[in-house]
């Protein structure tokens, strides 16, 4: 058995943009069904499929990255903006399956797919949400108090401690991946927020969606105290 760490992750997403140029690159991509990754998001993979092993092995050697897209199976196709994501521990197990550690970087888009190789590939351009032009602050001051309501609720209602998260971010950008990544649970509704390039919008999306869960814990709540 063997393991192989990266110690350098995790990083800070803006950081990270900066030190990457926006430019084009070919990327590894591996389509994978009811998985929407964002920056900052954690993402074990178990690597059974040869060419998905063989594709693993080339990038450790490299920079670690390859892609991450919804793929739908019922019509076959995969979405074109996705995550890469970094590979930030590996374990080779015996029988030559891998069980590895990424964790999601940059957001990308998928200019053209390339079929030369067992596993796909494509070139992708970067992507960054436009500059903000409205004050960021009220929604991301509603977002945050709104999931600690959520955490709240759910600690009385199953009477369990359930704290803060550490990792949870303060600024706008990485909050809003955080929240998209972590509290939604439908592909479909994650790729969306995925594909937005505003900051806002995607706080103010989540904000909403924040809103209606505060509303009905709190709902549940007031019955439970009810009935004692």
């Amino acid at each position: 058995m063997l393991v192989v760490r990266d110690h350098r992750a995790p990083r800070i997403i803006s950081e990270l943009e900066n030190q990457v140029p926006n430019k084009k690159q070919i990327l590894p991509l591996f389509p994978l069904p009811d998985v929407v990754l964002f920056p900052g998001s954690p993402l074990p993979l178990h690597i059974f499929e040869p060419r998905y092993r063989q594709m693993v092995s080339t990038i450790m050697d490299g920079d670690k990255l390859f892609g991450v897209l919804l793929f739908d199976p019922h019509s076959s196709q995969a979405a074109t903006i996705g995550s890469s994501a970094e590979i930030i521990e590996c374990e080779k197990l015996p029988d030559g399956r891998l069980n590895i550690m990424t964790e999601g970087r940059r957001r990308f888009k998928v200019l053209r797919t390339i079929e030369d190789l067992p596993y796909l590939q494509g070139e992708v351009e970067w992507l960054e949400d436009e500059p903000a032009d409205q004050d960021l602050e009220p929604v991301t001051k509603q977002v945050l108090e709104s999931i600690k309501d959520i955490l709240r609720l759910s600690s009385k209602l199953t009477d369990k401690s359930v704290e803060v998260p550490k990792d949870l971010p303060s600024d706008p950008l990485n909050l809003s991946y955080w929240v998209a990544g972590t509290m939604y649970g439908v592909p479909e509704d994650q790729q969306a927020l995925l594909e937005l390039q505003d900051t806002h919008d995607r706080l103010t999306h989540e904000a909403k969606v924040l809103t209606v869960t505060t509303k009905y814990l709190a709902a549940h709540s007031a019955l439970k105290d009810a009935v004692g």
